[in-house]
């Protein structure tokens, strides 16, 4: 019987997931199925449920379930817990429930991908949500000197920065100042077409800019932007084929190629 994925959220239907997957099970001569599962609100635990009962293996998780997958989760892996949200889980030969995030993994390896200057970096990010959150202990593993979160309400900032002491601080756009090496904006304003409060003197002393949205041509306003200063930037598709590369290397120890899958559906 084939093996079966699927990715849960709300919408779905947009998404490239199953696309993705397909491409890498081919790539890699895995013989799986991965589908699509429209989550009405509060009932993610009883379709989960259903599709592991009825042999699910594996599955992605989309807004707005990530924080329901955490709590389905039976065990979480750090990247999990640090995230506070789950967009992968994986069901072990003991019947239970992995949760892991592979979202901000995701991004640091397309950073690498795109010779992003990580090591001993200071680090801007913009918006302190859960994708701020998400992406916080890859990059801080990277090997960053500093990380700075800017937000308009300075104390969720502060709050995210509170895990890390030493290594993040927060502060208000008004306070904002000083050189940052690597910008990262991680706010959805790009899907409405709307820039963050970023003067442009901060942001045109960057090196290296990135979106953490992307669009079909690769340009979201807040990359035009920085690259109308002068400064490299990049959206944030990169990301979303390396966290599903790290979903299906959890699942099938295996690993497509990156480089290959960027080519392929960019």
């Amino acid at each position: 019987m084939t093996d079966k994925y699927v990715l849960f959220g709300n919408p779905v239907a947009h998404s490239m997931s199953p696309a993705l997957h397909a491409y890498f099970a081919k790539e890699t001569h895995q013989d799986l199925e991965y589908g699509r599962i429209l989550v009405d609100e509060g009932c993610f635990k009883q379709c989960a449920d259903e599709f592991f009962k009825n042999g699910g293996l594996g599955c992605n998780i989309t807004v707005p379930c990530k924080l329901d997958a955490f709590s389905y989760a039976d065990t979480l892996t750090e990247y999990a817990k640090a995230a506070g949200a789950v967009n992968t889980l994986k069901k072990m030969p003991d019947g239970s429930i992995l949760g892991d995030n592979t979202d901000g993994r995701g991004l640091v390896y397309d950073l690498k991908r795109l010779g992003c200057p990580l090591k001993d970096a200071h680090v801007l990010i913009i918006g302190a949500g859960g994708a701020a959150k998400g992406i916080l202990k890859p990059i801080i593993e990277s090997g960053v000197k500093k990380l700075t979160i800017v937000n308009r309400t300075v104390s969720k900032a502060l709050d995210l920065a509170i895990a890390y002491p030493g290594t993040v601080d927060g502060t208000s756009y008004e306070n904002l100042s000083g050189t940052y090496d690597v910008i990262i904006n991680a706010t959805s304003l790009s899907l409405k077409n709307e820039l963050p409060n970023i003067d442009d003197s901060i942001l045109s002393k960057a090196v290296f800019v990135y979106d953490l949205m992307y669009r079909p041509d690769g340009h979201t306003c807040f990359t035009d932007k920085a690259a109308s200063l002068g400064v490299k930037a990049y959206d944030g598709f990169g990301m979303l084929v390396g966290q599903a590369i790290l979903s299906f290397e959890l699942w099938r120890n295996v690993k497509p190629d990156f480089d290959n899958a960027i080519k392929q559906f960019r």
